[in-house]
């Protein structure tokens, strides 16, 4: 078991993440905890293609002489894409967090469904 959770560390941790950003964002009241949780179920996710990328022994993919194997960089590319992507919708959420607050004055869920049907 210990052998198994040495080679497999990095899935573990990605289900882990996994585990806490969904719990997160299921359990959790708070809008603001909602958008944390949302973020790390999305580091689980990161975490998870640059694991199924990896290689042991993988070179950078510049062409030499003896320099194979090589990496594939498209995982890495889709990786950094989504995470410009993530911060600007992070961005966003925050942005409609503050205005949600200026307007209702809680960030609680029930509060706001409650607000929202009287």
């Amino acid at each position: 078991m210990l052998e198994l959770l040495n080679s497999h560390y990095n899935y573990f941790a990605v289900m882990l993440l996994l585990g806490i950003g969904l719990y997160m964002l299921i359990e959790s009241r708070n809008l603001v905890k909602k958008v944390i949780g949302m973020n790390i179920f999305q580091t689980g996710i990161f975490l998870f293609f640059i694991t199924l990328a990896f290689r042991t022994g993988g070179n950078p993919p510049i062409i030499k002489e003896g320099g194979g194997p090589y990496v594939s960089p498209l995982p890495h590319v889709l990786i950094l894409t989504a995470i410009v992507v993530g911060v600007s919708l992070t961005a966003v959420a925050l942005a409609l967090i503050i205005r949600i607050y200026t307007e209702y004055g809680t960030l609680d869920e029930d509060k706001l469904k409650q607000l929202y049907y009287d």
